[in-house]
C-alpha cells in the first residue's frame, strides 16, 4: 500500500509527459512552418535558375 501511495504523490512521470507535450507541439509547429516556406523557397530557386540559365545561353 505504500508502493502505491508513493506512486500516487510521484509528480515526476506527469511533468515529462507534459515535456514531452510540449515538445511535440512545438515540433508540429516546426513542421507546419517549414512546410509552408518549402514551397516559398522553390520557387524562389527555381527563379534564380531561370535567371541564371537565361545569363549563360546569352
Amino acid at each position: 500500500m505504500t508502493f502505491i501511495n508513493k506512486l500516487a504523490r510521484d509528480e515526476a512521470g506527469a511533468t515529462a509527459i507534459e515535456y514531452g507535450l510540449i515538445a511535440a507541439l512545438i515540433a508540429v509547429a516546426a513542421i507546419t512552418a517549414m512546410g509552408a516556406l518549402g514551397g516559398t523557397l522553390t520557387n524562389t530557386f527555381t527563379e534564380v535558375q531561370t535567371e541564371m540559365q537565361a545569363g549563360i545561353d546569352g
